[in-house]
């Protein structure tokens, strides 16, 4: 079988069990620079877009194509492509179709469907200097208002944009001073009450109508810095008074069947520490920060399952009946000098670890049998660098 990836930083995450399985890759690539290229038996550098990979996955007769894009930019543009490949090309395109990712990547809607859903979220409201040209937003959360001097909730405020990833244009505000001088750099605001808790994420498989949530993932405390959960120290399952992870599992469920979506998705919630309540904060319709996590906690690596996807091996009771009860650290260590793996370096077996991320920026993932079992191997491999993150103490 010969199956065409796009996108190529993220392409390691999958070599092993490719070559497992014996499965020619194609690969194309927008950024003749990025790593992985010469992992793949077949690499095309080729324009940004969504025209050049579908030409190739056509000469090169593949039988599906699963994009690996980690960012939410190209998200559209790759769920219009992946309608167009089904219905002409007749092969699995494994990705979101155009209704989830149209509320998945903008922020506002997203607020709007846990509304509609009755999936309890942040109290919110959209601050705009000129609000007859929001569309499709419940008039009831709009506020044509100058300044943040009137708004419904208390200070504390998280104040964002549509769109973005990563901690982009996120801020916290303490007071209506504050929330207006954000103002001054945007014409529209969404504006959400800071819910003190604990920050948690759960990815979701999903194929063909059917959905599996895998394990939450606990991503630290809530900050007023807003600290990117990648610099926290983050494990999996989560473990934290008064959650319950099945609820979790079943939240995250309903949300996925609802947006129909396909593939991987992650979604991030906080359990508030005030009320003892979970509230979701948004859906990300791509590859998951968390999918180390996931793969070190559950046993499942979620890439490798978009593989068994596209060739028809995929059943959701056969992955649900695979999931393993480990626990997993993930810890930031800047550049990783401990002792070396013989297994694949992205590959989970029992009671061990990937070491992933960009050098100087390097995190490890740690799987054990039990907690007590990854704290022994996380002190075999960090030694007394392990002490500054006072793990032992958990």
């Amino acid at each position: 079988m010969k199956i065409l990836f796009i996108g190529a930083r993220l392409f390691d995450d999958v070599d092993f069990y490719l070559k497992e399985n014996n499965i020619e890759s194609v690969l194309t690539e927008s950024n003749p620079n990025s790593p992985n290229l010469d992992c793949a038996d077949f690499k095309f550098i080729v324009p940004r877009g969504m025209d050049a990979p579908l030409k190739i996955a056509k000469e090169k007769s593949v039988k599906g194509i699963i994009p690996l894009i980690g960012i939410d930019d190209p998200l559209m543009d790759v769920a219009i492509a992946k309608q167009k490949v089904e219905k002409d090309l007749n092969i699995p395109f494994i990705a979101s179709n155009t209704f989830s990712i149209s509320i998945t990547s903008d922020k506002i809607k997203t607020k709007e469907f846990f509304n509609e859903f009755c999936i309890d979220t942040a109290k919110f409201q959209v601050i705009s200097s000129e609000p007859d040209k929001l569309i499709n937003i419940d008039n009831s959360n709009i506020s044509n208002i100058s300044s943040f001097d009137n708004i419904d909730f208390e200070y504390p405020v998280v104040l964002k944009q549509r769109s973005g990833q990563g901690g982009r244009d996120i801020f916290i505000a303490e007071n209506s001073s504050e929330a207006n001088d954000y103002m001054n750099y945007h014409d529209e605001v969404l504006c959400e009450e800071f819910i003190e808790g604990s920050e948690i994420s759960i990815e979701v498989l999903g194929f063909k109508g059917e959905y599996l949530p895998l394990v939450p993932v606990y991503k630290g405390e809530t900050t007023f810095e807003g600290i990117h959960p990648l610099n926290k120290v983050r494990s999996a399952p989560a473990e934290i008074e008064g959650l319950n992870n099945e609820m979790v599992r079943n939240i995250a469920y309903n949300i996925a069947k609802s947006l129909k979506s396909e593939g991987t998705i992650d979604i991030d919630f906080i359990f508030s520490k005030k009320d003892k309540k979970l509230y979701a904060l948004e859906v990300n319709s791509r590859p998951s920060g968390t999918r180390y996590l996931t793969a070190a906690a559950s046993g499942i690596h979620p890439l490798t399952k978009l593989i068994d996807m596209v060739q028809g091996n995929f059943d959701i009771k056969t992955v649900e009946n695979e999931i393993k009860d480990y626990f997993a650290l993930e810890i930031p260590i800047m550049n990783y000098s401990g002792p070396k793996k013989e297994d694949p370096q992205k590959k989970f077996t029992k009671n061990s670890w990937v070491v992933h991320g960009p050098k100087n920026y390097e995190r490890i993932t740690i799987s054990g049998e039990s907690k007590e079992k990854t704290l022994e191997l996380a002190r075999y491999l960090l030694g007394n660098k392990l002490d500054d993150f006072n793990l032992d103490k958990s």
